[in-house]
């Protein structure tokens, strides 16, 4: 699809626009309610990709927000009491590192390098490259840039450096579910994924708590200053910042608010009237994929959507300088 006919939907992380109804595979998720309790990382519990996983026990937790800083619109609410099994979920992003190592094993060309170019941040280009790219209408600061892909971040000439450590971008849904397949894992559910996110908190705005910087203290990489032109940077990160950069959560998790979108495996939708409440997996079909997380783009004049309950959407096909993946196991 060429740069021009992309879609503008998804004011996070814009739209390649190539969007399908499809129906998705079953969820294959049990029910096995357990108390809830604060865990943190199992030194033992590693994934078939080398990944630091978390048990979680799974059970009942409340679901959603009714948050004066919400976005009703977006389906986050109602609170309701959803029951998910236990499992196992990465304790950070999938990272480039782990990318590389799944790129080399298997030979997979990532959708962005199919398509032949992909979404960075303009200020992140060179201004011969802000000038010549293509931007969503309604978010200008995204330039559908050739050549930009998980390997070349912000397009030709940039590369990952010192970035091993940093989430991997530029992966749509397809990758990510590809990804996952190797690794004998899977996307997790929106419901497994606020479950773990929220750490064992209970109606909290952020995985630590209420206050967005308790103590004066940063606790996720989002965006300071005047957006989309000035970024103070006071977190320390422009980009992306390392996985497991930051306090991690009260189940040892870390970056589940800001640094990166993170794909779910459900389809989106803002009805949550008859899903059900025990093992959610989202509608059969969609046009397109639950993110959650927000990312270092996020603030709170335009995208306050680091909160816990916050969430988004995207094409299964679209990839950006901001959206990333973790995966979840089975118990």
């Amino acid at each position: 699809m060429d740069r021009s006919q992309a879609g503008t939907t998804g004011c996070c992380a814009p739209s390649r626009g190539g969007g399908a109804a499809v129906t998705a595979p079953a969820a294959g998720h049990r029910a096995d309610p357990a108390e809830t309790g604060r865990l943190g990382a199992d030194p033992a519990g590693t994934g078939g990709d080398g990944a630091d996983t978390a048990p979680l026990p799974g059970g009942a937790f409340l679901m959603g927000a009714e948050d004066a800083e919400g976005f009703p619109p977006d389906g986050e609410g109602p609170i309701r009491e959803v029951t998910v099994a236990a499992f196992r979920i990465d304790v950070h992003a999938v990272t480039n590192e782990r990318f590389a190592r799944f790129v080399r094993e298997t030979g997979h060309i990532t959708e962005a390098e199919r398509f032949g170019w992909s979404y960075v941040f303009a200020g992140f280009l060179p201004a011969a490259l802000r000038r010549g790219a293509p931007r969503p209408e309604g978010t200008p600061w995204w330039c559908g840039v050739e050549g930009a892909s998980w390997r070349a971040p912000e397009g030709p000439g940039s590369g990952l450096g010192e970035r091993d450590r940093h989430p991997v971008v530029h992966v749509s849904w397809n990758d990510a579910v590809a990804y996952c397949r190797w690794a004998g894992a899977r996307l997790p559910t929106e419901a497994e994924w606020e479950y773990a996110a929220r750490g064992g908190l209970v109606g909290r705005r952020y995985p630590w708590g209420d206050e967005l910087t308790p103590g004066g203290v940063h606790r996720c990489n989002i965006w300071q200053g005047r957006f989309p032109t000035k970024n103070t940077a006071e977190d320390g990160y422009r980009g992306t910042a390392p996985v497991d950069a930051f306090e991690p959560n009260g189940f040892g998790l870390y970056n589940v608010s800001g640094n990166v979108w993170e794909w779910c495996a459900d389809w989106w939708s803002t009805d949550h009237a008859e899903r059900p409440r025990t093992g959610p997996g989202g509608p059969a079909t969609g046009l397109a994929k639950v993110m959650r997380g927000g990312s270092y783009l996020c603030h709170q004049s335009y995208c306050n959507r680091y909160r816990v309950a916050a969430r988004t959407s995207n094409t299964p096909d679209s990839s950006t300088g901001n959206l990333g993946f973790r995966c979840v196991r089975e118990a």
